[in-house]
């Protein structure tokens, strides 16, 4: 059996997806600042790749996940690039790469901090919520967007979020779509903790350093133990969301929903 000298081994990102190693902190940030770090395909397999890489490898200590510019992610691009993308991917395609990045925080037995400084929306917010310790500033705020343009929630968010909240407010979450602010998300227990924008980096930075200083095994153990009674019903849902996604990314409703947050415009929902 070849035994890999994890010491070796190196992390590479994409342009959109900036990942570095330090002092045991493994950072990934999502960089498409100019649409509030909408995801992509890529950005998405990049998170997996680099978590399955992680997992096994005893330098990472604590794993980062922060957006770059004034939000965390607005989810999925729905930009007229970002659907030209989607149709050479496939749409399901798509989909699997985004649950699979929130498997692969689920899964990783470092924990993962989010560090979340402004919008974090749609399948961003699956990402979010995922981490183990998710840090907000008082700018941040929380929002399922999708039923705006006609879609579902997807990347596990239906289990995330009724995990964190439960059933009513997840419900008020997902059909509404109302912003949720930072403040409110905190009375929820839907984030850890709530600092003014300026001292969020100082603070995440103080939670990163006391995990790095703690028992690795039994922080590991602990997460997954956590994970298992909570998140019991985190494939289900991965499952029915791919379902009903599936016939959602093809409908009327979906197309017009896209068009009209892109002309900035009330949609005229037809399906039925």
């Amino acid at each position: 059996m070849t035994t890999v000298d994890s010491s070796a081994q190196t992390y590479s990102g994409i342009d959109d997806l900036l990942v570095d190693l330090a002092d045991g902190v493994l950072s990934l940030t999502m960089n498409r600042p100019d649409s509030l770090n909408s995801l992509t395909a890529a950005m998405f397999r990049t998170i997996t790749s680099t978590l399955e890489q992680a997992a096994t490898d005893p330098r990472v200590k604590v794993v980062r996940l922060g957006g770059a510019g004034r939000g965390f992610s607005s989810g999925a691009g729905i930009s007229d690039e970002d659907q030209a993308q989607k149709s050479v991917d496939g749409p399901e395609s798509v989909l699997n790469a985004a649950n699979d990045a929130v498997r692969s925080i689920v899964d990783l037995p470092q924990p993962v901090v989010a560090v979340v400084q402004g919008p974090c929306a749609g399948v961003g917010a699956s990402l979010a919520l995922a981490s183990d310790v998710v840090m907000a500033s008082e700018k941040a705020f929380f929002m399922l967007a999708f039923t705006k343009i006609g879609l579902m929630p997807d990347g596990g968010a239906s289990a995330l979020i009724a995990a964190a909240v439960g059933r009513i407010r997840a419900m008020r979450m997902a059909l509404m779509g109302e912003r949720i602010s930072a403040g409110d998300a905190f009375d929820w227990g839907l984030v850890t903790a709530v600092h003014p924008a300026e001292e969020l980096d100082a603070e995440a930075d103080k939670v990163i350093s006391a995990l790095m200083d703690g028992p690795a095994v039994s922080l590991r153990k602990t997460k997954h133990a956590i994970n298992a009674a909570t998140l019991t019903e985190l494939e289900p849902a991965i499952a029915r969301e791919t379902e009903g996604q599936m016939v959602l990314l093809v409908s009327h409703d979906f197309r017009e929903g896209a068009r009209a947050f892109q002309e900035r415009r009330k949609p005229n929902f037809t399906d039925s």
